[in-house]
């Protein structure tokens, strides 16, 4: 199956009529796919998403101070190159910026070729970078390729498989539908010494009571009507490796004494027969209900649970890791049309900016659908583009009250995605800075960012005329 190879992506923030400039003639930036923005809010989104090989700042940006620019896109991410282009580029500037991370400096003397060569060289770095990060850990920990996504949420998922997963104890994954929980399990069982043996899955959910039964302990010849064999259950075909019962908040109350026994005495008995067998079995469980409300119900046996939860893994939303998004949909992209023995199709940068804004209620799963949605509508292009998702104008993204301040009531949902970004950063600064008392290192340091940025975006702000608590 042939291959398209990618255009790297350029993120232009112009402060400036870049458009007009020399360096944007017909050929210069043909190699990439290019998006322009004009305020740091975008460019920091592009750099936190990955959204973006290389970014362009071209001209002043609100005033804001050239080196305070770099510091804010490399505190969203820290090895993004960084390119800088002013007609009155100094001598000192360049120094200064340069010594800050930046990866060149140009001004109107420039000649084209070398200034395209080295946007072509910085964005080809980063993709070489992110691939021998991938590739070194896949190498180190194997099973890390089936989890998607780099996020601190996902780290976290990870972390927790490092520590148990070569161990017996029980896993209990909890998370919304389309989470991924069967991939965590699949890596627990990845990173343990019984990946030698297949993981077995059953669908607490799928079976009627009866059959399930049958379904894991296994039956003896005329155990019941239609028995006409006997026949292994799933915990013995799961001997000496792992076995996932997923959706187990929907096992039936009978049944759940039975497992219970199963994950206290390690020995299970055939439906029809009074022989136990002993059994070297590791026991993960999925669950997007909580049990405790199960529990209080009624439907669900506290001490079972308890014998469940002996390491809890929570799954995070893809509302919660939208850093993950462009990933994720890459590793679909190739996936599928794997499937479908076509040539890989690529995405502009455009429409991987407005699926990183969507709520995604469905998760991991539903992007995995529009995904293949996509690829089916997009018929013989070779490039995904918005309306292939269905997307005709880009949402603003909402985030629940736990997670971030909440929108400001000034924010019209018709506003376009920068300014209602612009106006969401307002709205946390703001708190940070009304929850410090106005000090703006102490509101810096709650929200994970250096003075000098805090102090730069407040700057931004008052100079576009919002207003923030003032602070001394």
């Amino acid at each position: 199956m042939g291959t398209l190879p990618r255009k790297h992506s350029l993120l232009i923030l112009s402060g400036s009529d870049f458009k007009t400039s020399r360096f944007n003639q017909d050929q210069t930036l043909s190699d990439f796919d290019v998006t322009e923005v004009m305020q740091l809010s975008g460019a920091y989104s592009a750099a936190q998403l990955g959204t973006a090989d290389c970014i362009l700042v071209s001209g002043l940006i609100a005033d804001l101070d050239s080196v305070e620019i770099l510091e804010t896109i490399h505190h969203a991410n820290s090895t993004l190159p960084v390119v800088f282009y002013a007609e009155d580029m100094s001598a000192g500037l360049a120094v200064r910026l340069i010594r800050a991370g930046a990866h060149h400096c140009f001004d109107t003397n420039t000649n084209i070729d070398e200034f395209r060569d080295a946007l072509t060289s910085a964005a080809a770095q980063q993709r070489s970078h992110e691939r021998n990060v991938r590739e070194r850990r896949e190498v180190r920990e194997p099973w890390r390729g089936i989890l998607v996504g780099e996020s601190r949420a996902m780290e976290a998922v990870a972390e927790t498989i490092r520590l148990v997963g070569n161990r017996r104890c029980t896993v209990l994954i909890s998370g919304e539908t389309g989470t991924g929980k069967e991939m965590a399990a699949r890596a627990l069982h990845a990173a343990s010494h019984r990946r030698l043996h297949p993981m077995v899955a059953v669908n607490c959910s799928a079976l009627p009571e009866n059959l399930l039964e049958a379904e894991l302990f296994g039956h003896t010849k005329g155990a019941f009507t239609g028995a006409a064999s006997a026949r292994i259950g799933r915990f013995e075909q799961a001997n000496k490796s792992t076995i996932f019962l997923d959706e187990i908040g929907d096992m039936p109350i009978d049944l759940q004494a039975k497992l219970l026994r199963v994950l206290q005495e390690r020995e299970i008995q055939r439906l029809g027969s009074s022989d136990s067998i002993k059994i070297d079995v590791r026991i993960i469980a999925a669950t997007n209900v909580d049990l405790q409300e199960r529990i209080k119900q009624g439907k669900f046996r506290e001490d079972l649970y308890y014998r469940l939860n002996v390491v809890p893994l929570q799954m995070p939303p893809l509302r919660k890791r939208a850093s993950d998004i462009p990933a994720l949909v890459s590793h679909f992209i190739e996936k599928i049309c794997l499937a479908e023995d076509i040539p890989l199709k690529a995405i502009t940068p455009e429409t991987m900016r407005r699926l990183c804004t969507q709520t995604w209620p469905g998760n991991v799963r539903q992007l995995e659908n529009a995904v293949e949605m996509a690829i089916a509508v997009s018929g013989d292009n070779d490039t995904l583009v918005p309306r292939d998702f269905g997307l005709t104008i880009a949402p603003i993204r909402h985030f629940p009250a736990q997670e971030a301040p909440e929108w400001p009531s000034a924010v019209d949902e018709s506003v376009d995605f920068e300014t209602a970004v612009s106006q969401f950063e307002l709205a946390m600064l703001d708190s940070a800075l009304r929850k410090t008392g106005g000090n703006k290192t102490a509101a810096a340091e709650s929200l994970g960012m250096k003075r000098t940025t805090l102090i730069m975006k407040m700057r931004s702000f008052e100079n576009n005329g919002l207003l923030l608590q003032k602070a001394g």
